[in-house]
Parts: structure tokens; sequence; C-alpha cells
């Protein structure tokens, strides 16, 4: 069975903040999220933070540039040591081949091995009118599956998608690759996540990790919410 698991979105304040935090679901997830908000305001530090207590990295920065620049991103990723990081998959796949060549070379200047990369595919706040008022032609899942299906061919790890199209990819993509799934709600509707499912639908739908973070942080126990979306999603993959 492949591995499944929970991403903690780790939108923090303060470094303080986010060691308390990190303090109290350690045990409870199997990585930390550094979104943009936290990595612009507190930079290298937020990653080691993660580190020295044991925990893996995903770096959400979205590498999105000409080949060369998200060359040199991915090589600065992979120096730091971090377990997944993520690109625009819209960036074409010259520029994800770069993200590649650059985790590689950083990795291996550290003596570890290449940092997973997974391609953005479809924004979860995005719907097809949204879609539609960029001037993509396509719907969400039909761009979706094209967007993933680059980032494959690529040489990418995976793909960050929806839950709402988890099962699509599989279908028509197969299983050796990594789905991260955000948008994980169990009430719809109340934010700007919009193409969204609760944590055992994405689990049986096809996703591999489940990135959390409000559901978490703005339960009145955060440890124990965690558990139990670690357990929907171990009962689910069975």
């Amino acid at each position: 069975m492949k591995e499944k698991g929970l991403i903690f979105a780790l939108d923090a304040e303060s470094l303080n903040q986010a060691r308390e935090w990190v303090g109290r679901l350690g045990k409870s997830v199997d990585a930390f999220k550094i979104g943009s908000q936290f990595f612009t305001r507190v930079g290298l530090a937020a990653v080691k933070l993660i580190q020295d207590r044991q925990s893996k990295v995903f770096l959400d920065l979205k590498f999105h540039d000409i080949p060369f620049t998200v060359e040199e991103a991915a090589y600065e990723a992979g120096r730091m040591g971090v377990w997944l990081f993520n690109v625009h998959a819209a960036g074409g796949s010259e520029m994800m081949k770069a993200a590649v060549k650059g985790a590689e070379k950083g990795a291996r200047e550290i003596g570890q091995a290449r940092p997973k990369i997974i391609a953005v595919t479809v924004l979860t706040s995005l719907t097809d009118s949204d879609l539609a008022q960029i001037g993509y032609a396509e719907n969400a899942d039909k761009l979706t599956v094209r967007l993933a299906r680059l980032a494959l061919d690529s040489g990418l790890d995976g793909v960050v998608a929806s839950p709402k199209e988890a099962a699509l990819l599989r279908k028509q993509l197969g299983e050796n690759f990594l789905i991260v799934s955000p948008g994980i709600r169990f009430e719809p509707g109340k934010d700007d996540q919009k193409r969204v499912s609760g944590p055992a639908e994405a689990i049986k739908a096809g996703a591999d990790y489940l990135v959390v973070g409000r559901p978490i942080r703005d339960a009145e126990d955060p440890a124990q919410a965690a558990q139990l979306i670690r357990k929907e999603i171990e009962d689910a993959a069975r």
C-alpha cells in the first residue's frame, strides 16, 4: 500500500508561535508546510526549526519563473534538505526540468537525496468561471489532467491537486506518482477554498497526502483534531 499522510499548514505569525505548533503537533502529523507568508517573514529559520525537531518540511513557495531562475531556486531548496517543494506546472516543461536539475545539484552538495518535487495544477480557490476569466478554455478537470501529465513527463514526482480531481488523475495517469491535496474541509463554503472535500473522501479518491491548516488550527483541541484526521486517512487507505 502506498504511504498516506497528513501535512499541517504552518501559517504562523512568528517563530515562537511556529515552535509551539510544531511541539503540539509533531507526533500527530507527517510533515509541516511552510508557505510564502511564513517564509517571507522568517526565512530559513522556519525550515531549521522544523528540521531541528526531526520533522519533514514541505516548502510551498510555488516557483514559477524562467527556467534559469527556477533552477537556482530549486538548487537552494535542495541545499536546505527539505523533503518536498513545489513549482507551477503552468511554467512549462523546460522550467520543470530545470527544477529537477537544480534540486539534484543542491541535494548532492549536502549528501542527501533530491527533494520530491510536485507541480501545482489548478489552485483550489479557482472555479471554472475563474479559469474562463483568466483565459483558459478548459474546465478545472481537463486543465488539471493536462498540466499533471506535463509535470510527470517533465520528471516531477507528482502534483498538487484538488481532491475533486484526484480520482480523475488516478484513472487517467495511474498510480505511480504523488497527489498532494489541499482544500480539506469538514464544512465546505466557509472560506476561500472552493473545490474541497473531507479527508476520507480525498484519500478514497486517490490523494496520498492531505494538507490541512484551518480545520486543525481552529479546533478546540488541535492535536486531537489532527489525530482524528490521521485516523480517517488510515481507515480510508485500508
